[in-house]
């Protein structure tokens, strides 16, 4: 289910003087160049695709006419421009070259049909193109970029009277990410090795200009993934300048009545999104004060600090006269994809959890006033989740009139530390043992999971929580994580079909955060 919500009257506001130092901080890539490392034939294996190398050898020089493919292998997953040269042989070409161009993350993208697509979102964001080339010999510079691994060149059409030859085919990536200031992983745990190197490379193919959410699709900057991919960042990149510039963007560019838009695009010229989520605009203050936790930077604080308690401000308008926020009709917290999954109780933790980092934000400002009204807040909250959302007999967290009990529920109101840490535990453990349905879906949600393990120092459970859920990933072929993974379903998808699923994409690369944070510190 794609996230179509859009605000009603939408009146952007610009700051131009915060958008002006998000620009400032914009970023050189770092390019360099990639090449084919294998021929490969993409064969059905089990209810998936895999990639083998081509038996017998295929030979990339030999010429290519009508129905001819060409499958390569890059051996790594890249974000980056395409060229290639294409020559003639046999007669004068008398006719273009048709070519069609496949690019997958996965090899399934190559095996799929695109034109039985009928997903819930654009169609336009699977990587196919048909080009004509009409001079032949030439270079032929692909101008989209593009994230993939495999790439499939077929010849539609030549003419009878000559085929091509396809060769010097390059990627040139690029990455604001700079691989080699991350330091050297310090653990002999080969598991921790893999997950580590898998999530630096899907973190590094989303640091473009801004943080973007995955390379393929959306090609945003979100503001929930964004918090994720800060974390990350602080771990293992340590470039802190883009999050500096991420979060001025947010700041500079709000929705109406000075609301964090869910998310911002950056070209041609950066704009924020007409779509409002409740839980993303409450993650502004939640990343800022992550940022300064981070670099001490106290001058970003204090100028982006009145954007925070907007956010706080807007979100306290949605509690109704039982001090719960309000289950309506026409609103969006995201909290995690995943059918029938009721978002109030999540909603009201991470009121909860974003009230406390403005608590915090407040009192290293000296502003003790609105740090003491915070916390007045967060008790009062407290208190109508524990008189109206706590089901005693059920030991678990319930969520809208159905009383719904969900993973995602008791896992927010156990990171909003409204019970002690032990309690905490208890509730985690409960969960975990009685598994009360309505599952994590993403691995945003199982970050959030872990997250609140580690909190309630549950560590051994996280580690294995971590393995289990992001190693089986790699051992299914991920060589960058996914945005979504279903060990029971490796077609799951919130759009309706996995050929428009984000292969690699930022919120899934918090392995990295976890390892270097608090198993190999």
């Amino acid at each position: 289910m794609a996230i179509t919500n859009a605000i009603k009257d939408f009146r952007p506001i610009v700051n131009d003087a915060f958008v002006a130092k998000a620009q400032a901080l914009t970023p050189r890539l770092i390019e360099r160049e990639a090449a084919p490392v294998r021929t490969v034939n993409i064969v059905p294996r089990g209810e998936d695709y895999a990639a083998e190398t081509a038996s017998p050898a295929f030979d990339r020089s030999a010429p290519m006419g009508r129905g001819n493919r060409l499958c390569l292998d890059f051996g790594e997953h890249l974000v980056g421009y395409v060229t290639f040269s294409l020559t003639p042989v046999g007669s004068p070409a008398d006719a273009p070259a048709l070519l069609r161009l496949r690019f997958g993350e996965i090899p399934y993208e190559i095996a799929a049909d695109p034109s039985q697509y009928d997903g819930e979102i654009s169609r336009s964001w699977i990587q196919e193109e048909i080009i004509h080339v009409d001079v032949l010999p030439r270079q032929v510079s692909l101008p989209r970029r593009y994230a993939f691994r495999y790439l499939e060149l077929a010849v539609l059409d030549t003419s009878p009277k000559y085929r091509v030859v396809v060769s010097d085919v390059v990627c040139r990536s690029v990455t604001s990410a700079d691989m080699a200031a991350v330091p050297p992983l310090r653990t002999d745990d080969e598991d921790l090795i893999r997950l580590d190197r898998t999530a630096l490379r899907t973190m590094r193919d989303c640091m473009q200009t801004v943080f973007e959410d995955g390379p393929k699709r959306d090609r945003r900057l979100w503001m929930g993934d964004l918090r994720l991919q800060a974390l990350t960042n602080y771990a293992a990149f340590r470039n802190n300048d883009l999050v500096k510039r991420c979060l001025y963007l947010f700041a500079g560019l709000t929705q109406n009545e000075g609301r964090v838009g869910a998310c911002l695009f950056t070209e041609p010229s950066p704009q924020v999104d007409d779509t409002a989520l409740f839980d993303f605009s409450l993650f502004f203050p939640c990343a800022l004060w992550d940022y300064f936790q981070a670099t001490g930077d106290r001058e970003t604080l204090g100028e982006l600090a009145p954007t925070a308690w907007r956010q706080i401000e807007l979100a306290l308008r949605d509690v109704d006269s039982r001090g719960l926020v309000a289950d309506r009709e026409g609103w969006w917290c995201f909290l995690d994809w995943g059918d029938g999954l009721n978002k109030q109780a999540g909603a009201h933790a991470v009121l909860i959890y974003s009230l406390r980092r403005a608590a915090e934000a407040a009192r290293a400002l000296g502003d003790a006033s609105r740090a003491a009204g915070y916390e007045s807040q967060i008790a009062a909250l407290t208190d109508a989740a524990l008189e109206h959302l706590w089901d005693e007999k059920l030991g678990f967290f319930v969520s809208g009139a159905e009383r719904q009990v969900s993973w995602a529920s008791q896992v927010w109101f156990a990171l909003a530390e409204v019970f002690g840490r032990e309690q905490n535990a208890a509730l985690l453990k409960h969960l975990m043992e009685r598994d009360p349905g309505v599952p994590m879906v993403t691995p945003y949600m199982y970050h959030h999971f872990i997250d609140a393990l580690l909190r309630c120092g549950m560590e051994a459970e996280a580690l294995a929580a971590m393995k289990g859920y992001w190693g089986e990933m790699i051992k299914d072929g991920a060589d960058t994580f996914w945005e979504l993974y279903d060990p029971e379903d490796r077609y799951a998808s919130p759009y309706g079909s996995r050929l428009v699923n984000s292969f690699c994409h930022a919120w899934s690369g918090t392995p990295s955060y976890f390892i270097r944070t608090y198993f190999c510190k």
